[in-house]
């Protein structure tokens, strides 16, 4: 890299880490919640929203059920926290849901959950960055009219961030996770005050506005599906709660207590705000509908509709802008750093399924800052696709929400219930039996719960979106099979046992050259020195005049090797050269051909483009040439004396026990 490209790097990411100082990139608690638990957090500012929105198809009186539908739902959040706190602590490696079904349901199971969160974790940026500029377009109207932009500016400096390490964008993410946090417990507790206690008659701007039902008619099974639909959007609330289970690595030791303690305190808080945020809601008299301007009916001409977060903070602090402000900074704050949960779950799992061959290995490579930097790439450029394609759509993206992370959600509690029941036929201490039993209640009922969630979303979402989330599971489940078995066929042809190294009967050596100059008498130089039992120059007859030239400088040059001339009618290099080293493989198969190819050394990119374009083709074309051997033989130009200049960075001691000096240069500190 030229020093303007390694600057801008280090200004963007930093110094590098060396690896002996992994330990030191650990969460404590305080960290790795805003961490991992944003996601869950934040999810309390869209998924109430869209219940809301689900139940305004039937009209005001649908409203009614939304406190029960929210108690469901927190039902489900207690069962699934209980679920996964004897995840952390029976598979603390990191693997999660992955690694929980394939020990214990098979490798196809492990893969199905490897795909399912994949697909979840993309969509969880993609969803809360959506989200976010809804947020922040209720306040900022230049925001709402180019939201997909701002999306994908969000998700590149959030990328910019990540690529930084886990531990720096943990700090960097933990005062607006908390200020989120603070911000909505003030405006919860504040509105109940003013309603319960100071009987304060506060309505949002909505509440005087009458929906316009599009189905008011529902009864029966239709009604029961719109409400098994709200319920299925409201579980919406659960993304991310799988995110510590895969994060296990990332935390200080002891690491399955202090994930186990976070699980715990994510459950709590969301499910506080979950509740509060519905019932405020339906007490101030907040609507929420798909189209405001045909649904409200009452509004005025061009009205805007603004978020339910939006709506609850204006009313309830009525004249003090700054509190409504706050909130409506620090939630779009939290949903731009709730997709920071899958930047930092979709690389490790992505890590971990590379590690078993499911993935190019190299998502298994840590970056500068040990990051999985190409995870994290990966992630933000398939986000951005999301984005794009939606329009930034939150109820379009939503659709496809939620799918995965409960098809984890079940396989990874089927394979706990049989990890218990696997460990209770060995176990004898009847304390540790106890335990077991326990656990395994909790995750049979968490399986209960889970698969009756997951069939209602299948159903409920299945038209509306839910497919394309199903398709790119199955695709990428397909890619990663097709994958492992490249690998696995890759190892079982380079492990063959059988092999025996077969020595050639000589070496032919082959120096291409196409004009007698510098670089041309090195490539000469080099392949005496290895000695071959053959040794000629060949050149390709592309032009007579040129070819003659060289032939005549040839003779009276005191090169003593022989010189080839290969006839060219359609003035092609690549194909007769590709023939001659044929023609020699088939007149002698024991030899081993070497070609010597000159190649310049040049210090500007936009310098490879005026040289070595048939170099390149060339030694694409010999690679696959059995038997065959491609040596280039470099010649620096001046433009390279730049990059030459370009001094390694020393680190402090390096100079002191002789690393990055060079024989015979000096460091000198001016």
């Amino acid at each position: 890299m030229s020093k303007a490209s390694t600057a801008t790097k280090r200004l963007l990411l930093g110094r590098p880490f060396r690896s002996d100082t992994l330990g030191h990139t650990l969460l404590p608690k305080r960290i790795a919640l805003p961490v991992f638990a944003s996601d869950a957090m934040s999810s309390v500012a869209y998924a109430p929203q869209e219940i809301f929105l689900v139940l305004s198809v039937a009209g005001l009186s649908a409203y009614t059920y939304t406190p029960w539908i929210g108690l469901a739902v927190a039902l489900v959040m207690v069962v699934v926290v209980a679920s996964y706190r004897q995840n952390v602590h029976a598979y603390p490696s990191g693997g999660g849901d992955y690694e929980v079904a394939t020990t214990n349901l098979g490798p196809t199971a492990g893969l199905t959950v490897g795909s399912a969160l994949l697909v979840d974790y993309v969509l969880t940026v993609a969803v809360s960055i959506a989200s976010a500029a809804e947020n922040i377009g209720s306040a900022v109207p230049f925001v709402q009219t180019h939201k997909v932009l701002f999306c994908v500016f969000a998700i590149v400096l959030l990328t910019s961030i990540n690529l930084r390490g886990l531990r720096e964008s943990g700090t960097a993410f933990a005062i607006p996770t908390y200020a989120f946090i603070v911000g909505m417990v003030a405006m919860l507790v504040w509105g109940f005050l003013r309603v319960y206690v100071f009987g304060d008659d506060i309505h949002s701007e909505t509440a005087g506005y009458e929906i316009k039902a599009e189905q008011d008619h529902l009864i029966g099974i239709a009604f029961v599906f719109l409400i098994a639909r709200a319920f299925s959007s409201g579980c919406a609330a659960l993304t991310g709660v799988e995110a510590i289970s895969n994060g296990v690595p990332a935390f200080q030791k002891p690491k399955s207590r202090n994930a186990a303690t976070t699980l715990l305190l994510l459950g709590s808080i969301s499910i506080v705000l979950l509740m509060g945020i519905i019932l405020l809601a339906k007490e101030i008299g907040v609507k929420y509908v798909s189209n405001p301007a045909k649904d409200l009916i009452g509004a005025p001409e061009g009205y805007e509709q603004k978020s339910l977060i939006a709506q609850i903070a204006h009313a309830v602090f009525g004249g003090f802008t700054p509190g409504f402000y706050f909130v409506t900074v620090v939630t779009a704050l939290i949903l731009v750093l709730a997709a920071n949960t899958a930047f930092n779950g979709f690389p490790v799992l992505g890590s971990v399924l590379a590690q078993d061959r499911y993935l190019p290995r190299q998502l298994h490579t840590r970056g500068d800052r040990l990051a999985f930097s190409n995870g994290i790439l990966f992630l933000a450029a398939a986000a951005i696709a999301f984005i794009v394609a939606f329009g930034a759509e939150v109820t379009a993206l939503i659709q496809l929400y939620i799918v995965g992370v409960f098809v984890s959600f079940t396989l990874s509690q089927i394979g706990m219930v049989k990890h218990w029941t696997r460990h209770l036929k060995t176990e004898r201490d009847p304390s540790a039996r106890a335990r077991m039993v326990r656990s395994r209640i909790i995750n049979t009922i968490g399986l209960l719960m889970t698969g009756s969630v997951l069939i209602i979303v299948l159903i409920t979402k299945f038209l509306a979106g839910a497919w394309i989330a199903i398709v790119a599971m199955v695709a990428i489940f397909g890619l990663m099979k097709l994958i492992h078995r490249h690998y696995a066929s890759v190892q079982a042809e380079l492990d063959n046992s059988d092999y025996e190294a077969v020595l050639p009967s000589r070496t032919h050596s082959i120096v291409l050259v196409s004009t007698l100059h510098l670089p041309s008498r090195r490539a000469l130089a080099f392949a005496r020195a290895t000695r071959p039992d053959k040794l000629e120059a060949v050149t390709v007859n592309v032009d007579d005049r040129d070819t003659r030239k060289l032939v005549a400088q040839w003779e009276d040059s005191d090169i003593t090797v022989p010189l080839k001339v290969i006839a060219s009618p359609y003035r092609e290099v690549t194909r007769p050269v590709i023939d001659y080293v044929r023609r020699l493989r088939r007149e002698s198969p024991r030899d081993v051909v070497t070609v010597f190819i000159p190649e310049y050394v040049v210090g500007h990119w936009w310098e490879q483009i005026l040289h070595n374009q048939s170099a390149l083709r060339l030694k694409g074309r010999l690679l696959f040439e059995p038997g065959v051997m491609v040596t280039s033989v470099p010649w620096q130009l001046s433009s390279s004396d730049r990059r030459k200049r370009d001094r390694t960075y020393i680190a402090p001691g390096d100079t002191r026990r002789g690393v990055g000096t060079l024989p015979g240069e000096r460091n000198d500190p001016q």
